[in-house]
């Protein structure tokens, strides 16, 4: 019997079909803010750190894997910018004095220029902390934003309101699901010092009146060892595991409305913990521009023209330094 021949067969791989990202929000109708966070400029290993710290703070809605090159310009990033409906840039910058943090809207502005006073990491925050948290789904939606202490009336506090409240996507009260507010930045202002702090949290809800042990033994289904206990009662009562209702203070509970996970009952009393994650900032605003990184000044920290000058000479100096770097 003759041998048939074996005849190569092509091999179909079906492509990988990511799910696309939607530009306005299903519920509320808003247009989705979407950011890139770059540099302008060489920055040491420590500021370039906090580039991917604040790119993992803006996900989801951010080019976490965005790829830079020396010779791109801001119009470089402006021309894909558009097509990606990307509506805001954090833009690291460092000079002789001190590193910078614009935040800019785009195609046509209002730039506002920050001045980093002090930064902390991430990894600083998690390795100052005796148990750090960060779950997988943690950036899996975006922070609610908090402003405290921008109230005063003034027309550089309004406008710094009015970009950060639109970094984030705007939310429904009356639609947003629990599962899904799991982080929160807050913004807080000193007028006497004028600068701002801006920290990045996680939200977790704790069940009032429960032990750490029972409440890790219902998250983790885990067959509790009772071989040293006289009774499963002493499982549930026993000391030493923490306090049994940790975080009972009357005005960091709240009453859920659903359930949320396995734990956290509706029209039970939750305790709101908030956990430190990072990145960490000491920030002042230093300048306001009418265009993006550009046009006229609305409003400078500094009181003179020649500090202007000087300020927005740095700036210059930044972006022709990236394309002399080529």
């Amino acid at each position: 019997m003759d041998r048939i021949p074996n005849k190569k067969r092509k091999m179909f791989a079906k492509p990988i079909m990511k799910k696309k990202q939607a530009n306005v929000d299903h519920i509320t109708g808003d247009k989705i803010p979407k950011s890139f966070v770059f540099a302008r400029g060489k920055l040491p290993g420590s500021l370039r750190q906090l580039q991917m710290d604040l790119r993992k703070l803006m996900l989801p809605y951010t080019a976490l894997k965005l790829k830079e090159k020396k010779r791109n310009n801001l119009k470089d990033f402006l021309n894909v910018a558009g097509p990606m409906g990307v509506s805001h840039f954090l833009i690291l910058s460092k000079t002789e004095t001190a590193p910078y943090l614009r935040v800019a809207r785009t195609p046509q502005g209002p730039t506002l220029t920050f001045k980093i006073h002090e930064y902390s990491l991430a990894a600083d925050v998690a390795q100052s902390q005796l148990r750090p948290r960060c779950p997988q789904d943690l950036f899996k939606n975006a922070p609610l934003i908090v402003l405290s202490g921008f109230g005063s009336g003034e027309q550089h506090l309004k406008l710094t309101t009015v970009m950060f409240q639109n970094i984030f996507p705007a939310i429904d009260i009356n639609t947003i699901k629990l599962s899904s507010c799991q982080r929160i930045v807050l913004l807080n202002y000193n007028k006497d010092s004028k600068l701002i702090d801006f920290r990045h949290y996680s939200i977790k809800l704790q069940p009032v009146g429960v032990s750490r042990r029972l409440r890790k033994f219902v998250q983790n289904r885990q067959v509790p060892d009772l071989r040293n206990l006289q009774d499963v009662s002493d499982f549930v009562t026993k000391a030493g595991y923490g306090s049994e209702s940790e975080g009972d203070d009357e005005a960091a509970t709240v009453t859920l409305a659903n359930d949320l996970g396995r734990v956290n009952k509706a029209s039970t009393k939750s305790a709101v913990k908030l956990q430190e994650i990072g990145p960490r900032m000491v920030l002042q605003l230093v300048k306001i521009e009418e265009g993006l990184c550009s046009g006229d000044v609305i409003f400078s920290e500094y009181g003179t023209a020649s500090e202007q000058r000087q300020e927005t000479n740095q700036n210059n100096e930044e972006d022709a330094g990236d394309e002399d770097s080529d």
